[in-house]
């Protein structure tokens, strides 16, 4: 059981039967009132994220999510595959829903962390970076770049991004996948 105060980034609890991800939390204290904890939980089964306050008296239980080596096969028709790391003859597969917005940056034969909870995966956390290769680019056209031009290009993955002008089709840029954004060029073309 975790106090009030305990409730901080990077947490997991359990809120009303259901794991919780802290993604934000702030202990204040207004007037001559007790403290208050004001998190932001994004549940890990919906996606959906909210916010909770959490008050002095309370407790908070804390959900035991375990994390398992799993190797991204190939994607068919909303379904992403997968295998166990150790044995590619364990295949498996989860829905689009399961995997999210993280979906986009997967290639084939990945190594992702799967989240699992009451033995059921209810996620997967991809490397905080990825390095992936442009396979669309238009060119970079003048004009006013005083604040930086971007241009959307389309990934090996088939995910598009804003990248800067400077980047060609066939480099090889490096992903922030928490983030979705562009972080900087690895190889040149």
């Amino acid at each position: 059981m975790l106090n009030y105060n305990e409730v901080v980034q990077k947490k997991f609890i359990i809120l009303d039967g259901a794991p919780y991800e802290v993604l934000t939390s702030h202990v204040f204290r207004k007037q001559q009132r007790k403290p208050v904890n004001q998190t932001k939980l994004k549940n890990l089964i919906t996606g959906k994220v909210t916010e909770y306050s959490f008050h002095q008296a309370e407790t908070i239980e804390e959900a035991e999510i375990d994390e398992r080596a799993i190797k991204f096969l190939y994607q068919n028709r909303g379904e992403f595959w997968f295998c166990e790391a150790n044995d590619p003859s364990v295949r498996f597969s989860l829905p689009e829903d399961v995997i999210g917005d993280a979906g986009r940056f997967l290639k084939a034969n990945t190594m992702v962390e799967a989240r699992i909870f009451d033995e059921k995966i209810i996620g997967v956390k991809l490397p905080i970076k990825m390095d992936l290769m442009v396979k669309e680019a238009p060119p970079s056209t003048k004009g006013n770049t005083a604040q930086g031009g971007n241009k959307q290009v389309m990934l090996e993955t088939g995910a598009s991004l804003n990248v800067p002008l400077f980047i060609n089709e066939g480099d090889v840029i490096r992903i922030n996948t928490e983030t979705g954004e562009y972080v900087e060029r690895m190889e040149k073309k």
